[in-house]
């Protein structure tokens, strides 16, 4: 389960001061002392109680002009301090069951229920409320390629717990997966997130826990997106690239991108189980499992 890391600190800091002192050091959640760091310094934010509700009501008063935070990616999520290539800072609201977003959206909306582990680590605290619960898992990242239905024999449960108001959890890239629950009542979270420019790169995944395999990836990359358009819109070079990705691409999932935006491109049946069938045989154990599959698919 997620690493918890008990550390007793009355100073309370503002936003712009627990920015910069993560700004000078940055984060790497891979090194004691600056792990340390990081989580002080987010003790310290969480101890001004005042802060995000002081910030959130000036956003409203300026409802119609310029954003007072510069990004906002959904309504449940407020970036307070954006992504500068190592680390970035936000707030997260978690409703309960019965409030009215849950029941007119429903819990995916909010990832109610789905079990997943994390293509990065970060610090979260609880900041306000109960705290949402979540059944943990751990697993052997190493020990998977990847494809849907790969049995997963290395996950384990580990406990239910909450993110209780105060307590501080390091969640650790491709290690803790989580299955999370709603919140008693209205909670909201603070994050520090680690980034790095190769995170892009790494595959999170989705568990099917009652079978222990591999659900799906769920972080695909804004390139495969754009390589799937180019594809489609057909031009030779998009064509070429398409084939060279898909046969020498040293990320397997993009491979097999440039595979699904190759078949996207078939008329028929039959011309799309050939060319799974040449991806069966193109050297990726990944791609050659999820096209066995997608074969599968066209048979039935």
């Amino acid at each position: 389960m997620p690493r918890v890391i008990s550390l007793a600190d009355d100073a309370a800091c503002s936003l712009a001061e627990c920015v910069d002192a993560l700004d000078r050091t940055g984060f790497d959640p891979a090194d004691e002392g600056s792990l340390d760091h990081a989580a002080r310094w987010l003790r310290r934010l969480g101890n001004d109680r005042t802060f995000l509700g002081d910030l959130l009501i000036e956003q409203l008063a300026r409802r119609h002009r310029e954003d007072l935070l510069d990004s906002a990616y959904s309504p449940q999520v407020l970036m307070l301090a954006p992504p500068n290539g190592r680390f970035f800072i936000r707030a997260n609201i978690w409703p309960s069951l019965d409030e009215h977003m849950v029941r007119a959206s429903g819990g995916d909306a909010f990832v109610l229920g789905l079990p997943h582990d994390h293509n990065f680590s970060f610090l979260t605290l609880g900041y306000f409320g109960p705290g949402y619960w979540s059944d943990y898992y751990e697993y052997d990242f190493e020990a998977v390629t990847g494809y849907r239905g790969e049995a997963v024999p290395s996950l384990r449960f580990v406990e239910r717990s909450r993110l209780e108001e105060g307590k501080i959890m390091l969640y650790r890239a491709h290690l803790d997966v989580h299955a999370q629950g709603a919140a008693d009542s209205l909670s909201v979270s603070l994050n520090v997130m680690h980034t790095t420019g190769a995170q892009g790169w790494l595959d999170q995944y989705r568990f099917d826990l009652e079978r222990r395999e591999i659900g799906a990836i769920i972080s695909p990359g804004p390139s495969e997106a754009l390589l799937k358009v180019a594809v489609g819109l057909g031009s030779d070079e998009a064509l070429d690239l398409a084939h060279r990705f898909a046969r020498r691409h040293p990320s397997d999932r993009a491979r097999l991108a440039a595979w699904d935006a190759l078949a996207a491109r078939e008329s028929d049946a039959a011309a799309r189980d050939a060319l799974w069938r040449e991806a069966e045989g193109a050297g990726s154990l990944l791609v050659a499992m999820e096209a066995k599959a997608r074969r599968a698919a066209l048979a039935t």
